[in-house]
């Protein structure tokens, strides 16, 4: 008896001991907020191919739909970093970055090297016909947002009912203001979201290989613009006073991260800051993976082997 009490405190002892002295793996490990689309996807995992292959990290990815719920998980401490942030669609950087004026329980961690852009769509048949398909132009004199009530019935959906349908935004959590937009711009649309950026671009290339008529919400970097011929329509130049009754501003990306990073993984800190992935590069791989149906880690793989002139000099 005496022994299993002797037994049972030891096991304690050493438990405690064991606990109380972090293990190297712990000490290298960190979690990361990967965000919901594929660009953003692929500028987390170009970090990450570096953090695992070169420095000895392990990273624990997590997905979540971009916007305020990844920057509270950092400030509360559940998350160590997350890749890509567009500022447009992020008003909680005004909150929790000191760079917007925000009370810095996050931490901005320098661009991308990604500069977005976004805006409305119709494919070009309907502006200027496709003489090759048998298509005539449907909206000739389609420019801007001012010129879409005169066009309502070629976007009736089932979905919108009397109303224009703009295939909008596909996730909520982005926070485009889509419906709010229109409306402010006095356009008489619905604004329609699929929920997932996959069932978007779906819905988009089953429509313009049928030859229908759309208006639909893009952005760039992307394949899409290469796989399709699509006319942006104008919106309002961007006046972040007015907006959302503006187009976005031009979006220079960035990364962000605890506020401890920098004092407990002071390199990884450094390497997220030094990133810098250009349009074209990023846009290759969201080529490969989302038109060539590629796994995401093979093309990363691919294109780290094959460029570590670029990425060894964000080494620190």
């Amino acid at each position: 008896m005496s022994f299993n009490i002797k037994a049972g405190l030891a096991s304690v002892v050493l438990a405690l001991s064991i606990g109380s002295v972090p293990s190297v793996y712990a000490a290298k490990s960190l979690s990361a907020a990967e965000p919901d689309w594929t660009g953003g996807v692929v500028t987390c995992r170009v970090l990450q191919y570096i953090m695992e292959n070169e420095m000895g990290y392990k990273v624990k990815r997590v997905t979540m739909p971009a916007g305020t719920g990844v920057y509270e998980a950092i400030s509360n401490g559940d998350l160590d970093f997350a890749c890509e942030s567009w500022p447009s669609y992020t008003p909680a950087r005004l909150t929790f970055l000191t760079k917007f004026g925000g009370n810095g329980s996050v931490a901005y961690l320098g661009e991308t090297g990604i500069i977005g852009g976004s805006g409305y769509f119709v494919p070009r048949y309907m502006v200027e016909g496709d003489a090759a398909r048998g298509i005539k132009a449907s909206a000739p004199n389609l420019k801007s947002y001012k010129d879409l009530n005169q066009y309502n019935d070629l976007f009736i959906s089932m979905e919108s009912g009397s109303k224009g349908n703009l295939i909008g935004c596909p996730v909520s959590a982005w926070e485009c203001e889509d419906q709010k937009r229109l409306d402010l711009l006095g356009v008489d649309f619905n604004a329609q979201a699929l929920g997932s950026e996959v069932a978007h671009w779906a819905e988009i290339q089953a429509k313009y290989k049928r030859g229908e008529p759309f208006l639909a919400y893009a952005w760039a970097p992307h394949w899409i613009h290469a796989a399709l011929d699509l006319v942006e329509v104008e919106l309002p130049v961007y006046n972040a006073d007015k907006w959302p009754a503006t187009n976005w501003d031009k979006d220079i990306t960035y990364n962000y991260g605890s506020t401890t990073l920098e004092n407990e993984h002071p390199k990884i800190a450094q390497l997220i800051k030094n990133q810098n992935l250009g349009n074209n590069q990023q846009a290759a791989m969201i080529y490969e993976i989302d038109v060539k149906k590629r796994d995401t880690e093979e093309v990363v793989d691919e294109w780290m082997k094959a460029n570590k002139d670029i990425w060894m000099k964000w080494l620190p």
